[in-house]
């Protein structure tokens, strides 16, 4: 099985956290509130976020 991470196509905003989910066999709604998580105690969310949408292909 070839996995790739991709941007899902499926979106919201960018795709990161559609396509994290889907490389992970997960449900896109887990990854959106971890990411929310991280955004709102850490703050460093919205930084990896942008990074991601960068760097993830579409």
């Amino acid at each position: 099985m070839n996995k790739r991470l991709r941007r899902s196509r499926e979106r919201k905003i960018a795709g990161v956290c559609g396509g994290i989910a889907e490389y992970f066999g997960l449900d896109p709604t887990i990854i959106r509130l971890v990411w929310l998580f991280a955004v709102l105690f850490y703050g460093s969310g919205v930084l990896a976020y942008i990074v991601c949408w960068i760097v993830i292909p579409d």
